[in-house]
C-alpha cells in the first residue's frame, strides 16, 4: 500500500480534516457501495451513528453538515463552501436526503443522525456506523468507517487488515517506512528525498502531471491567504472570535512603505503569523483549504512556502515543487509510524506534524542536505510532543488558529538551527521522535484529543448564548 503526496495535500473545506472531510468522503463512500451492491434502489430509510470525538466535537466541526452532503454524493474538493449551507438547509426543510443524488429517502435528522457522546467504536475515536434499511423497515446494509486523520478514512473490515480506503494497490518505486528508511534510499540512489519521492509519484502519473499539480496546490494556497487577508468580520460557532488577518495585512503593507531603519527587524515574524491566521480564519469560516496534512494545521506549511517565496533568496516554482515533495515525504513517516489524528495524537498529531514537515520543506528548498532535512525535521516534532488538542467549544479557533502561528514560527526556527548551525549530526533521530510521539499520543488521556473535555475547553469560562 503507499500514499501519494496528493493524499498529504488535498483540497477541501473547512473547518477539519478528521470531522468534516473525512466523514464526507465515509457518506459519499457508503452510498456508492450501496450503489455497486445494487441496494441504493432498495434504501428507504439511513440511520447514521457517530462515535467519540465525532459525536463530542461534531457539531462545532461541521461533522453533521458533511455526513448530509456526502450521502447526497458531495466531495470536499467539488462542493464550494457558498454552496453548503443552502444544500443542508434544503435537506432539514424538506426532511428529505437525494442519496447519491438519486433516490430521494425521508430524513428526520434528530431521529436518523444520532450523537453517542459516551461510545466509542473499538479501532480509532473517530467512528461512524452507515445503515440502510428496505420498505419493510428492515436492515440492508450496515458499515463501520472510522476517520483517521488528514481526510484519510477506512472502513472497519480494511482497519482490521491496516488498509486505508483513500489508498490504493500502486507499488511505488522506493518503499519507505522509516527515515532510516528514506535516507539510506536516498543514499543508494544518490538522490535528493524530492528527486526520490518524484519517481514515487510516477506510479500515480506522469511527471509533467505531478509537477502541475503540485503548483497548482500552491495556488489554491495562495487563493486561500489572498481571501482570508481581505475577509473582515466574526467568525461563526458563537464564540465572536474576530478574523485578525485583515487588519494585520493592512499594518504590514504600510510599514513596507517605510524606510528599513525605521521598522523593527522581528517585523518578518508578523507576516508568517499573518499568513498562517489568513489561512486558518478561512478554513474556521468553512473556506477553501488545502489540507497539509490536516485542516486544523492548515495554516503552517502554506506560511512557510510564503516566507520562502517573500524572504528567501532566489526563491522558484522548483523550490517550491522541492519544498512540498519532501514534505510530503516526512508526512507519510508520521502516517507509517504514528497517526496525523488529533483523536490519536493531540495536536502534536496536527501541528506538530505539520510544523515538522515545514521545517524539512523549508530545509530542502532552501539546499539542505538530506541529513539536515532529517534533523529539521526532527526538531520541529521534538518541540512539539505532548501537545494536546483542547478546541473551545468544539471548535477549529481556539487556540488552534493562533497554534498554527506558532507552528510556522518554530519551522522555519527549525531549519536555521539544522542547515544554518548543523550538519546533520544530531543526538536524537526523527525515527526516534516519531516513536515517542506515538507513546506520548497513546497515554495521553482522551479529554485532552479532540473532545472537548479537558484543557482550555472546560477551563475557559463562556457566557451561555
Amino acid at each position: 500500500m503507499a500514499v501519494s503526496v496528493f493524499n498529504l495535500f488535498s483540497i477541501g473545506i473547512g473547518p477539519s480534516s478528521s470531522h468534516t472531510v473525512g466523514p464526507m468522503r465515509a457518506a459519499r463512500q457508503f452510498v456508492l457501495n450501496l450503489k455497486k451492491q445494487n441496494l441504493l434502489k432498495h434504501s428507504k430509510k439511513i440511520i447514521v451513528d457517530l462515535y467519540g470525538s465525532l459525536a463530542l466535537t461534531g457539531k462545532g466541526h461541521s461533522t453533521d453538515l458533511a455526513i448530509l452532503l456526502g450521502l447526497e454524493g458531495a466531495t470536499p474538493e467539488g462542493i464550494l463552501p457558498n454552496e453548503v449551507m443552502p444544500k443542508v438547509q434544503h435537506i432539514r426543510e424538506k426532511q428529505i436526503l437525494n442519496l447519491l443524488g438519486v433516490n430521494a429517502v425521508a430524513f428526520v435528522e434528530s431521529e436518523q443522525l444520532i450523537f453517542n457522546y459516551e461510545l466509542q467504536l473499538p479501532f480509532h475515536p473517530n467512528g461512524m456506523r452507515f445503515r440502510t434499511f428496505n420498505a419493510n423497515d428492515k436492515e440492508i446494509a450496515n458499515q463501520i468507517f472510522y476517520s483517521v486523520g488528514g481526510g484519510f478514512i477506512v472502513d472497519h473490515q480494511s482497519a482490521i487488515q491496516d488498509k486505508e480506503v483513500i489508498q490504493d494497490e500502486h507499488q511505488v518505486r522506493f518503499h519507505f517506512r522509516t527515515a532510516e528508511e528514506l535516507l539510506s534510499l536516498c543514499r543508494q540512489q544518490r538522490m535528493t528525498i524530492a528527486e526520490l519521492m518524484i519517481e514515487n509519484e510516477k506510479a500515480w502519473r506522469s511527471e509533467k502531471e505531478i509537477r502541475e499539480g503540485l503548483l497548482h496546490i500552491w495556488h489554491v494556497m495562495q487563493e486561500c491567504v489572498q481571501r482570508g487577508c481581505k475577509q473582515e468580520g466574526i467568525l461563526p460557532g458563537g464564540l465572536n472570535v474576530k478574523r485578525r488577518a485583515p487588519a494585520i495585512f493592512r499594518h504590514l503593507q504600510k510599514q513596507e512603505r517605510k524606510h528599513s531603519s525605521e521598522r523593527e527587524p522581528a517585523e518578518v515574524m508578523d507576516w508568517i503569523s499573518l499568513w498562517a491566521l489568513a489561512v486558518n480564519e478561512e478554513n474556521a469560516a468553512g473556506g477553501r483549504v488545502v489540507t497539509a496534512p490536516t485542516n486544523g494545521a492548515a495554516g503552517v506549511i502554506p506560511s512557510v512556502m510564503h516566507y520562502y517565496m517573500k524572504f528567501a533568496p532566489n526563491p522558484s516554482d522548483e523550490g517550491i515543487i522541492t519544498f512540498m515533495l519532501t514534505a510530503g515525504a516526512i508526512g507519510i513517516l508520521y502516517k507509517e509510524g504514528a497517526s496525523i489524528s488529533a483523536a490519536e495524537m493531540g495536536c502534536m498529531g496536527e501541528v506538530g506534524v505539520a510544523c515538522s514537515m515545514a521545517a524539512a520543506g523549508l530545509t530542502a528548498a532552501l539546499g539542505g542536505t538530506n541529513e539536515q532535512i532529517e534533523n529539521a525535521a526532527e526538531i520541529g516534532m521534538e518541540h512539539n510532543l505532548g501537545l494536546t488538542c483542547d478546541p473551545i467549544k468544539g471548535l477549529v479557533q481556539v487556540p488552534c488558529i493562533e497554534r498554527n502561528t506558532m507552528g510556522a514560527n518554530k519551522a522555519i526556527n527549525a531549519d536555521r538551527l539544522a542547515r544554518l548551525h548543523g550538519d546533520g549530526e544530531h543526538l536524537v533521530s526523527l525515527d526516534q521522535v516519531i516513536a515517542t510521539m506515538r507513546q506520548t499520543g497513546h497515554d495521553m488521556k482522551s479529554i485532552y484529543k479532540e473532545t472537548s473535555q479537558g484543557g482550555l475547553a472546560i477551563h475557559v469560562n463562556l457566557p451561555e448564548c
